[in-house]
């Protein structure tokens, strides 16, 4: 039998494991009776966790989403991950202020972990390498980031206030009247965030960088998205930027994917490709390489689930990857003698 405190961290880690749990289920795999799994769910929601009763023959409860941050519980390795992403969200320079947090973050996961786990993140040392030229990528405010998000899926009109660059402003030395558009797609390219909007006021398509947006309040109406010119919003930039300083490479190979990953993670890894965000864990990734099997691994480092767009040709290299890597994977024939092959 658990005591009550190990026994509470217990059922709260089969309740995030799976979506459903049935109540005799809970109380078979932690050896209690079902009245002292109730009398633990309300522990547990008076703690903090939004814990649901599930109706049906068997009934069981539900773990959702809260509206605070209770606390949570992690096994070893999930913990270790978590201060491997912190620190290299740290350290990667994503353009955000985002990195701010990240140490902030794992300074407090640091303090809270057992001395064996901390051990194990201590010995990590990553140093982030920036591409040419990022040392000059300016910062973007991460609720200038949530703001702009929460526009382009309400898909509500937007105003802003907007800084052009050097040698782009007014007759007077100041920058334009606030901008109106319809957001659409936000993304990174080279280590730059862009709002690519339809501009109300010049009936045109934009990109904005998103540093120099200051965003008004409130938001404006909602409105219909329009089709964005070359159908794709990474035909739309790459034709946009081709041509300026390099900052396009025609690969004779080039795939479109979504990854079950934060835009912010994924950016600063990605140098020739586009990243549009698609929501707070997912984003579209637009990529190019020299093979099909190059593209294919390209892809595979980000260590997540990955949804082939197109073409056809990508999804036939991830399939022959799989099958060349699950060869790798089996033992070879001296490993299944104990021993080196015969000459």
């Amino acid at each position: 039998m658990h005591k009550t405190s190990s026994r509470l961290l217990a059922l709260l880690s089969l309740l995030q494991t799976h979506r459903d749990r049935s109540g005799e289920d809970l109380a078979e795999r932690l050896d209690i009776t079902s009245r002292t799994v109730r009398r633990d769910i309300d522990r547990l929601r008076e703690l903090g966790y939004l814990i649901t009763t599930v109706k049906g023959p068997a009934g069981g409860y539900r773990l959702e989403a809260g509206t605070r941050m209770p606390p949570m519980l992690f096994d070893d390795d999930q913990a270790v991950a978590l201060a491997v992403a912190l620190r290299s969200a740290a350290t990667g320079g994503t353009g955000t202020a985002v990195a701010e947090d990240a140490v902030r973050a794992l300074a407090t996961l640091r303090q809270v972990l057992p001395p064996r786990l901390r051990h194990r993140v201590d010995l990590l040392r990553i140093t982030a390498v920036p591409p040419p030229a990022a040392h000059d990528t300016p910062q973007v405010a991460t609720q200038v980031l949530v703001d702009l998000s929460r526009a382009i899926h309400a898909r509500e009109e937007l105003r802003f206030d907007y800084t052009p660059g050097p040698g782009c402003l007014g007759p007077n030395g100041s920058a334009d009247a606030p901008r109106r558009v319809q957001p659409h797609h936000l993304v990174t390219w080279r280590h730059r965030w862009y709002l690519v909007a339809w501009d109300l006021d010049r009936e045109d398509w934009r990109t904005f960088r998103v540093d120099r947006v200051r965003p008004r309040t409130p938001t404006g109406p909602r409105f219909a998205p329009r089709e964005i010119p070359g159908g794709h919003v990474s035909a739309f930039l790459t034709s946009r930027f081709r041509g300026n300083d390099g900052t396009t490479t025609d690969w004779p190979c080039q795939g479109e994917v979504v990854l079950h990953l934060p835009a912010a993670d994924v950016a600063p890894f990605v140098q020739d490709g586009v990243v549009e965000e698609l929501g707070p864990h997912h984003c579209r990734l637009t990529l190019g390489s020299w093979s099909w099997a190059g593209l294919a691994a390209a892809l595979g480092r980000f260590d997540t689930e990955i949804e082939v767009i197109g073409p056809p040709q990508l999804a036939s290299a991830f399939g022959d990857l799989a099958a060349r890597y699950a060869r790798a994977a089996r033992p070879s024939e001296g490993d299944r003698h104990g021993g080196a092959m015969p000459k």
